[in-house]
């Protein structure tokens, strides 16, 4: 009988969760230069403050369509009416404080890529522009936190931004590849460097 090895991943990765395995095999830690997507995690990781990760990836594509889309131009003109549409909507998190951040956050995205000329600039420059490539051998090693997630929060929170402490910005910052946190014996860490 042969024997079939799985791949080995990161610890956080509960097996049993099909879509929670397919987050971490094709996009956790993958560098991100798109605006939109940078936005798309702005609003998820802010969203998650306070909750799992699985609880936000699960209600996805509740916030997809509840924030057309996640489109930048379009929350930031969200008004008191779309706020209270939105309280109702059980795909997403109902929690105000965090619906009216997503929007206010949105403005602040839009005024940082005037400044810069895209996000991704902006927000890259935090980790010199090239992913800074960690080797923790288990998720134990793996901080919550780093100077790099302190300042970009500082900076963040200094332009206006909302729940988005050095917890959530390292988050952040390990979901759209500004550092690779795949464990040494994940097979996604090489993967990864690969593709730079």
């Amino acid at each position: 009988m042969l024997s079939v090895s799985l791949p080995c991943r990161c610890g956080w990765v509960d097996l049993s969760k099909p879509d929670y395995v397919a987050y971490h095999d094709t996009e956790w830690g993958v560098p991100a230069h798109d605006d939109a997507k940078l936005f798309e995690f702005i609003v998820l990781e802010s969203a998650q403050a306070g909750l799992s990760w699985y609880t936000i990836l699960r209600k996805r594509e509740g916030y997809r369509q509840a924030f057309d889309g996640f489109d930048v131009a379009k929350i930031a003109q969200y008004d008191a009416a779309k706020v209270e549409e939105l309280m109702t909507n059980p795909e997403i998190v109902r929690n105000r404080l965090k619906v009216l951040a997503t929007i206010s956050n949105a403005q602040y995205f839009l005024a940082i890529q005037k400044e810069f000329g895209s996000f991704a600039a902006y927000v890259w420059g935090f980790v010199g522009g090239t992913p800074k490539v960690n080797e923790w051998r288990s998720l134990a090693d793996c901080p919550a936190s780093t100077a790099e997630s302190d300042a970009l929060s500082r900076d963040l929170k200094r332009r206006g931004f909302k729940f988005m402490g050095s917890t959530v910005c390292y988050a952040y910052m390990q979901a759209v590849g500004m550092v690779n946190d795949h464990v040494l014996d994940c097979f996604r860490r090489e993967e990864i460097l690969a593709q730079d």
